[in-house]
């Protein structure tokens, strides 16, 4: 279920609410472009502007829309245990095939107090879940004695690692080894995360190139070391023209300009400026994904 090219999903707005028609045009396309999963409320899709309602609208319109084709992982981590623990029942009832759980972020817990959070999460909602470690945006790094421990629990089955640290990676696999997915949370790292054995990635860049990403997984995965590396490196401008400014600025805006979703966003993120769109403008042409 947790390997390959897995999408954050942006979630389109237009006129101030969800645009659920582009939403179910781009999981058309993400299908039938190769992608292996779709992640809706994830960081990339702006959750954190989402209210309780939107939230759930966003991942039943997934779940529908997709109709088991791929499985969909959603986002429905928070800084409280007990609201996690409602979004992710809620995630379940709505016929989520996983959950994807960003650590708590602003308040900081300990290791034990992550320990305690994410066991309780499981105790109390049978759902496959997925650990989300992204400390540049939570204050706080899920260490890999902590994930070794997590991984014992039967329904903690994977963990999305967006530290950027190979060497934590590769940490976490030792101490883990089969016993959950490894998933890059970085688009610069997957194929290295992939040599190291993870298992896929949870892209941003996919929004934008999903056949690329689902190929390059593909490539490795079938050892076609060659063409997964002359991916990576076909994708690496892309890569990184999606974080010339905060995400997914960047990935909406690219989207708009594709004609796929209209450029909105929810203060506080706002458009990307002149310059940074001219250069983004440029990366797509180039890439060819620009008519």
């Amino acid at each position: 279920m947790f390997k390959g090219s897995i999408v954050a999903i942006v979630t389109p707005f237009k006129n101030g609410k969800v645009d659920e028609k582009a939403l179910g045009d781009l999981i058309e396309w993400h299908i039938s472009q190769g992608t292996n999963a779709i992640v809706p409320c994830g960081t990339t899709g702006e959750s954190a502007t989402l209210d309780y309602e939107e939230h759930y609208r966003v991942i039943e319109i997934t779940v529908n829309t997709v109709n088991k084709r791929v499985p969909v992982i959603a986002g429905t981590g928070a800084n409280s245990t007990d609201e996690t623990v409602m979004i992710t029942d809620k995630a379940k009832k709505l016929g989520a095939d996983a959950a994807l759980l960003v650590s708590p972020y602003y308040n900081k817990p300990t290791q034990e107090g992550l320990y305690q959070h994410h066991k309780k999460v499981a105790e109390m909602v049978d759902i496959p879940q997925i650990l989300y470690n992204v400390p540049g945006r939570t204050g706080v790094n899920m260490l890999p004695p902590t994930v070794a421990r997590l991984a014992e629990i039967k329904s903690i089955v994977g963990i999305k690692e967006a530290t950027g640290d190979m060497k934590q990676v590769s940490e976490v696999i030792r101490l883990c080894g089969d016993r959950i997915a490894v998933i890059s949370g970085d688009d610069f790292t997957t194929l290295t995360l992939l040599a190291l054995g993870g298992k896929g990635v949870i892209s941003v860049s996919a929004n934008v190139a999903p056949k690329d990403v689902s190929e390059m997984c593909k490539a490795w995965d079938s050892g076609n070391i060659a063409e997964a590396r002359r991916l990576h490196y076909k994708l690496e401008p892309l890569n990184q023209s999606m974080f010339i400014e905060t995400n997914p600025i960047p990935a909406k805006t690219a989207l708009s300009m594709m004609g796929k979703i209209q450029e909105e966003f929810r203060l506080p993120l706002c458009p990307l400026s002149d310059a940074n769109k001219e250069k983004l403008r440029k990366t797509l042409a180039d890439y060819g994904l620009l008519k």
